[in-house]
């Protein structure tokens, strides 16, 4: 430690010496320099920097740097001494890989700081298990953070590049697909930022769910590349291995005490990766999990036989499971694949939760019991459910504990938060499978199943008619049993908590109506928010410039409530010059990026109308894209005097339909082909432009959600938990146009009823729209029906829409009846459309609009929901580095 601090006190020195004040203050106008435009570096020749070049910044390892030239210095150690490239050039994705290792080396130290305290202070931890996380790109994020972000760049500057380039080098981390692993990345980012103690423990996917192409055939599937070369972000620890088991069989000793043995057995390795809080030093870890094979397990006699697939079975087994998210499960393979997958990340994160509560306890005074009040558990969706059994297994099995002793701890730990009313969404998993990898988990949920039984009939008898609805075991198939995964993770976790208002209604009053009934303090509401550091701070830097300034504070970054401010200027001309100058130059940067990856050119004058989200039937990217066929028409039969009156709108989709969904696939093909069509009709092009963004993700999000001004959130009502997008969104002040479900509701009333687009059904007004639909009551608009004559006329190619089509018509049946209501919403949605349209035409009242959308997004700060998890749920406290 002493031989360290004095070499960063030479180093320190020596950069002192080498920055002279001249220099300094050289040096910190380089970011404004590069920003305005005044100076440029030359990326493609890297050493030709107008100042300094890069050779004469010497390579000096300085890991917590305070200035740009202790930057330069560490990037270039790390371009040096850790080399990943050739030595004899520094092109841009060096600098990139080098910035990072940086970066990295200042959260290192504020990492280990963190654990060294929390490891002191020994507070009760969140534990957050999540089969996704949807990160984004690191550095920007941890720059700003670190409050490090003008001294990055100018240190890039004066080594011959600029930071915005370097930062577009990095590749989304493959971890995660929609709002799940988004809002799980958000929690971090508010936990780490409110001085919590935490960890986030994932899995570690090689190729993620897909990376999304789109050609004329419609959406193509490609593996993932984000770790073709490697990450600079995530340490693997060597040294946390836990063995994983799977198959095999129970024995039962000569005392009746139970083991699970045989099978197969791999390892999961982990992997951290740091998550900085802003303005503090508090750094946590989210820790994924990457399954291995032993040296040992290749079976080296059989490759020199050459049977080498049979020699390298286990590894490949291994290598499988964290291959791809969500891999498809039609088959009993798919569906074993899954299993491994959600069992290797519950098993691996709770031997290392155990491990480490036991590694802080002395031996005098150990005791399991002490387990709820140092660790906490929160299942994200259904995808962790095996935690339940597996921490029972692990105190039983491997712990020596009763039963009754194991219960009580394992059902004071976890948590449990549903993020879905979908019946397809509300996971059941066959019993066969489940009994043949694991064999022991079967055998404590069937007694957890078996002692709910007993506890209805004993206390809730009234209850005992619906016991095979609400039982864990669905065998009321007897050639098909299953096992119901919420119905196990609403038994077993002391609370159970929504994500909306709405949705948390539906679970109380429909969904698990009968277990609130007998649990009704188990339940809670936790409405989802997303971080404004990342969604807004950083996504949008010009907007957020204006808010400070008129706010006169930048405290809202982290105190979302004070966007409120914003409401006594929302008039003001000075305001709204400023707002729409900010909009346009994120409209500017949307549509070169769109030029980029689709080569369409769209006017940044437009009405930017944008609905990004995963590609679903009750997300219903249907009903826009067939309001956008209506409009065509309507613009076609329009002549030339009347199109002058037309509000000129470009309409932006972007999402992955999974591969195996073939509904949500035609949708995505629907509408490029509708855009083909639009966009090179020298009728219409100039007032309707139609974009399909291609693979969509965090990074895409980042540029498309500044730049809209009217986003889509139109699901039909009762089947969207929450939604996350639509809060950032409005947080960047683009108005909604959407129905009453999930956070929209709550979104509404923030910002103003007059400031959100409303139309559609209500979700207590579905079933009954349903049932008439079934007996024939509907009558449809004549001009849903129009649209839908329009594609089967082949207007828009000769691809088969009649599946898709035909899911619209009809009374009842599969793949028929209008589940999701687009009909019956249509005309509504048109309406609300116009409303849109006669907004956008009064420039000052859709600016006042849009300011106030920015201003009545400040309960939706992620900083607020882990508040509420934290006091009410985990009951944990802030722990401080000091």
């Amino acid at each position: 430690m002493q031989a360290h601090r004095i070499q960063r006190e030479q180093a320190s020195n020596w950069l002192l010496q080498f920055a002279g004040k001249e220099k300094r203050t050289e040096l910190a106008m380089a970011p404004a320099l590069v920003a305005n435009g005044s100076v440029k570096a030359d990326a493609a020749n890297p050493g030709s920097s107008p100042a300094i070049p890069s050779r004469a910044i010497p390579p000096i390892a300085h890991p917590t740097p305070e200035d740009a030239f202790g930057v330069a210095a560490n990037i270039q150690y790390h371009a040096q001494y850790s080399p990943h490239f050739s030595p004899f050039k520094f092109e841009v994705e060096q600098a990139f890989f080098s910035t990072a290792e940086s970066v990295r080396d200042t959260l290192i130290q504020r990492w280990n700081a963190t654990y060294e305290h929390f490891q002191k202070s020994d507070p009760k931890h969140i534990h957050y298990i999540s089969m996704e996380y949807l990160q984004g790109r690191a550095l920007t994020n941890a720059l700003g953070n670190l409050g490090l972000t003008d001294a990055y760049a100018a240190a890039l500057y004066k080594l011959g590049y600029d930071l915005e380039n370097v930062v577009e080098q990095e590749k989304d981390p493959a971890l995660g697909n929609g709002g799940l692993g988004r809002l799980a990345s958000c929690f971090l980012d508010s936990l780490a930022t409110l001085n919590l103690p935490a960890w986030g423990y994932g899995l570690r996917y090689k190729y993620g769910l897909f990376k999304q192409l789109i050609t004329k055939k419609g959406q193509e599937e490609y593996a993932e590349d984000w770790l073709e070369k490697f990450s600079p972000w995530e340490i693997v620890r060597h040294d946390i291995v836990y063995p994983i088991r799977f198959f095999g069989k129970v024995k039962v000793d000569p005392n009746g005490r139970r083991k699970w043995v045989g099978g197969e057995q791999l390892q999961a390795l982990a992997y951290d990766i740091p998550i900085p809080g802003f303005k503090t030093k508090n750094t946590i870890s989210l820790r994924i999990w990457e399954a291995k094979s032993p040296p040992r397990d290749f079976n080296l006699a059989a490759f020199n036989a050459g049977k080498h697939q049979e020699a390298v079975d286990l590894h490949f087994k291994a290598e499988q499971i964290c291959a791809v998210l969500y891999p498809g499960d039609e088959t009993e393979d798919g569906k074993l694949l899954r299993l491994k997958q959600q069992y290797l990340l519950c098993s691996a994160s709770l031997q290392d939760i155990l491990t480490r509560f036991k590694d802080r306890r002395s031996q005098d005074s150990f005791s399991w019991a002490e387990l709820p009040n140092k660790v906490a558990v929160q299942m994200n969706d259904t995808h962790p459910t095996l935690a339940i059994p597996e921490l029972m297994r692990l105190l039983i099995d491997e712990e020596g504990l009763g039963w009754e002793e194991a219960w009580a701890i394992t059902s004071s730990t976890v948590a449990y938060t549903n993020h879905t009313v979908l019946p397809e969404a509300l996971e059941k998993w066959s019993q066969v499978v489940m009994s043949k990898l694991l064999p022991r988990h079967v055998e404590i949920i069937t007694e957890i199943d078996k002692q709910f039984h007993a506890l209805v009939r004993e206390i809730r008898p009234d209850l005992e008619e619906k016991l095979n609805g609400l039982a864990i075991l669905d065998n009321s198939k007897p050639d098909k049993p299953l096992v119901r995964m919420a119905n196990l993770c609403v038994i077993s976790s002391h609370s159970v908590n929504g994500v909306a208002e709405l949705h948390s209604d539906i679970l109380k009053k429909e969904l698990f109506a009968d277990f609130y009934s007998l649990w009704p303090k188990k339940f809670q509401n936790k409405t989802n928010g997303v971080t404004p550091r990342r969604w807004l701070r950083f996504a949008s830097p010009e907007l957020s410039a204006i808010i400070t300034k008129w706010l006169r504070t930048d405290e809202w970054v982290t105190n979302l409530d004070l966007l409120t401010g914003l409401r006594q200027f929302a008039d003001d001309n000075q305001l709204q010059s400023e707002w729409t100058a900010a909009k346009i130059a994120n409209k500017l940067r949307l549509a070169k990026y769109l030029e980029q990856v689709t080569g369409i050119k769209v006017d940044p004058q437009s009405l930017f109308d944008v609905q990004v989200k995963r590609i679903h039937e009750y997300k219903r990217q249907l009903l826009n894209i067939l309001s956008v066929i209506y409009r065509f028409k309507k613009i076609k039969e329009l002549n030339p005097e009347e199109r002058g009156n037309f509000v000129p709108r470009t309409v932006m989709f972007g999402g992955k339909a999974f591969a195996t969904y073939a509904q949500a696939k035609r949708i995505v093909k629907l509408v490029t082909d509708v855009g083909e069509v639009v966009n090179n009709d020298h009728d219409v092009s100039h007032l309707l432009k139609v974009v399909f963004i291609p693979n969509y993700n965090v990074s895409v999000a980042e540029v498309a959600i500044p730049a809209s001004e009217l986003s889509q959130h139109i699901s039909t009502a009762g089947l969207e938990a929450s939604g996350t997008s639509n809060m950032k969104f409005a947080l960047n002040g683009s108005l909604i146009i959407g129905t009453l479900d999930g956070a929209n509701v709550e979104i509404r009333e923030e910002v103003g009823e007059e400031n959100f687009f409303l139309f559609g059904a209500r979700a207590d007004e579905v079933p009954m729209l349903r049932k008439e639909r079934e007996e024939g009551k509907f009558v449809p608009d004549p001009r849903f029906e129009e649209v839908k004559a329009f594609i089967r006329s082949g207007a828009f190619g000769d691809y088969d829409y009649g599946p898709l089509v035909d899911s619209l018509e009809g009374n009842s049946g599969f793949g028929r009846g209008d589940y999701f209501l687009v009909g019956y919403d249509f005309p509504s949605y048109l309406e609300a459309q116009s409303k849109v349209d006669e907004a956008y035409k009064d420039k000052a009242r859709w600016t006042k609009m849009s300011i106030l959308s920015t201003a009545g997004s400040g309960k939706f700060s992620s900083d607020r929901t882990i508040s509420q998890y934290a006091e009410d749920i985990w009951k944990i406290q802030a722990c401080q580095v000091p």
